[in-house]
């Protein structure tokens, strides 16, 4: 686990400083007037301290500390547990709340002088309460299937040489602010590895934001056999610059269970081992959705060319499998009408 992960979302925020500051609040308040519940929450409490900076009262003071080594109440003791099944995000609670508050409140103020005037606050409003939704995806179950990390456009599909996975294959995806921002993982697997780096805020769509913006890897291993090591990236953009991501090592992750979010459109990467069973199913310009798109397929007929963790292997690149396939070359990077084809598995 990355030492600067001290939190679910590193890179901080005016909204995040104002719920936890409410939280402090919060308790004082509660071990002042109710400290009946307070003793009984303690007594229901799981775990230990570890490096939480302050004593948590119940589950809501672990919001954004849920990737951390600290208390925790199993689901049953948990009174705050119907949040996770609202329609909406529960990492973006507080935005939703605070920011489309704010705007309906704005709204009805100018609008009590001229009704007209309340239209651009309502449609900030609305956008918030739709960016955050957390709409019910339809996950394949079928084996060797990879499915997106996230919803957006295909920009890049490029043949590389990773560091960790050996030959793969990396697929960028833009999200735009009207995508769903929730990441799901491609394949069923146990994350090995957390890793954060700061930097800067360039445009998603520009290649080098993939290196050069505040980013963060989420390192897996599938479950599947043959177990392949991934990766998925959230990246930051120009405006969006908050990541969240709930999970450590350790913790598994079902096929297209959420893990975490780019909150306000960004950039996600996702890198998987290219072998001679793995077949592309998308193209760069596709439209897809995250944990129910599908992306790629590892065939069960056919053998890995490489051997585990590829050293020294020769491989056979599948992006010349499919060259009769549009923006599918190596290095290329494009983008196609908003009218391209939308891959739901």
């Amino acid at each position: 686990m990355d030492p600067r992960l001290t939190s679910i979302q590193p890179g901080g925020g005016v909204v995040m400083s104002i719920e936890l500051a409410w939280g402090r609040v919060r308790r004082w308040f509660l071990r002042a007037l109710r400290p009946g519940y307070v003793e009984r929450m303690r007594s229901l409490r799981q775990g230990s301290q570890g490096k939480l900076a302050f004593d948590p009262i119940d589950p809501r003071d672990l919001k954004y500390f849920r990737n951390q080594e600290t208390y925790w109440w199993p689901d049953s003791d948990d009174p705050f547990r119907w949040r996770d099944a609202l329609p909406f995000v529960r990492a973006g609670l507080a935005e939703l709340i605070l920011i489309a508050g704010f705007c309906f409140l704005l709204a009805l103020a100018v609008g009590w002088y001229w009704w007209p005037l309340a239209l651009p606050p309502s449609i900030v409003a609305i956008l918030v309460i739709w960016f955050f939704r957390d709409p019910p995806r339809a996950i394949p179950t079928e084996h060797g299937v990879v499915v997106s990390p996230a919803d957006g456009k295909i920009v890049q599909i490029e043949s590389i040489e990773d560091p960790t996975i050996g030959p793969a294959i990396q697929i960028g995806i833009f999200l735009s602010i009207f995508n769903v921002h929730i990441n799901r993982s491609s394949l069923e697997g146990s994350v090995i590895g957390v890793r954060y780096r700061p930097g800067k805020f360039l445009n998603a769509l520009r290649p080098e934001s993939a290196r050069e913006n505040e980013h963060l890897d989420l390192l897996l291993v599938s479950r599947d056999r043959p177990s392949r090591t991934f990766r998925i990236r959230q990246i930051t953009g120009q405006f969006a610059r908050r990541i969240v991501c709930w999970v450590r090592p350790g913790d598994v992750l079902a096929r297209g269970e959420a893990f975490g979010m780019i909150k306000l459109g960004s950039r996600t990467e996702l890198v998987i081992p290219r072998d001679e069973s793995l077949e592309l199913e998308i193209a760069v310009g596709d439209k897809v959705r995250a944990g129910s798109s599908r992306l790629a397929r590892y065939r069960l007929d056919l053998p890995r060319l490489a051997t585990e963790g590829y050293s020294g292997a020769e491989t056979v690149d599948p992006t010349t499998q499919l060259a009769s396939r549009p923006g599918l070359g190596e290095q290329e990077i494009a983008t196609q009408e908003s009218n391209a084809p939308e891959r739901n598995g």
